[in-house]
């Protein structure tokens, strides 16, 4: 593996340790390595660049150098439908650490967990996890993936990165400093007052909330007006005939 090139230190807050690498097949894989052999909750693992990324429901994430790769491991003291509500806080840190870094720039959120810019998306967060045995999590990793420079042109929902949005100076140390402080700061507000915040602010900011959509299932594609995320997270959608539907994950598109 060849060794992380020499840049100024890295500045995150002391509740997380940085394991850095100039590449790696996967930072998924990397943190779930360290989680299964004993890696303390805030361990986070940062490559310039991954061979083998991968997004949601196993889809190959194309990770050039320049962008920023990331992995978080996290021990939350909850139950597995709890611990999803983090890809929201996740959201939220990537969203303010965009705005503290770039100038001015139209960030929303798409259900259940990316990041657009100007309606392109920009940042995708994937969480895989481990349960105890009788209940509880023993781990959570977070990934996170944010285009800074580039963007892959042959993706089912347009994709865009910062540069292309104005916001040319940024770099990836840069952005994940801002990430470390501001998920930090979500996590707390997540820690003391439970979801109810994290929902509030994602909903300010939701991608086509109260629009039409076209959500796309396993198993199913259902239309109808995207009203809510309930108080676990899940999409509530009114489809034409009335009927609500609670979902717990899928892939948003506008309607036809």
């Amino acid at each position: 593996m060849m060794e992380p090139r020499e840049d100024r230190p890295v500045r995150l807050p002391p509740a997380y340790r940085l394991v850095q690498h100039e590449s790696v097949n996967s930072t998924m894989d990397e943190a779930r390595r360290l989680a299964e052999t004993g890696a303390e909750d805030g361990t986070l693992i940062w490559a310039r660049e991954q061979t083998t990324g991968r997004g949601r429901q196993g889809r190959e994430w194309t990770s050039p150098p320049g962008n920023l790769y990331l992995s978080l491991v996290l021990r939350p003291e909850c139950e597995p439908s709890e611990a999803v509500q983090l890809g929201f806080v996740a959201a939220l840190a990537i969203g303010d650490a965009i705005g503290a870094v770039s100038p001015p720039v139209n960030v929303t959120y798409k259900w259940p967990n990316d990041v657009l810019l100007n309606h392109g998306k920009v940042a995708g967060i994937l969480l895989e996890s481990r349960s105890l045995t009788g209940g509880g999590i023993d781990h959570l990793i977070l990934g996170c993936g944010v285009n800074i420079v580039s963007a892959p042109l042959d993706t089912p929902y347009r994709a865009t990165c910062l540069h292309d949005e104005g916001a040319g100076q940024v770099d990836d140390i840069e952005l994940l400093e801002a990430f470390g402080r501001h998920m930090l700061a979500w996590t707390s507000r997540w820690l003391d007052n439970g979801f109810a915040s994290v929902r509030s602010r994602w909903l300010q900011h939701a991608e086509r909330k109260g629009e039409r959509i076209e959500l796309r299932l396993p198993s199913e594609t259902l239309a109808g007006v995207f009203e809510d995320i309930d108080p676990n997270g899940y999409l509530l959608l009114t489809l034409d005939d009335g009927t609500r539907r609670r979902i717990s994950s899928g892939d948003v598109f506008p309607s036809g």
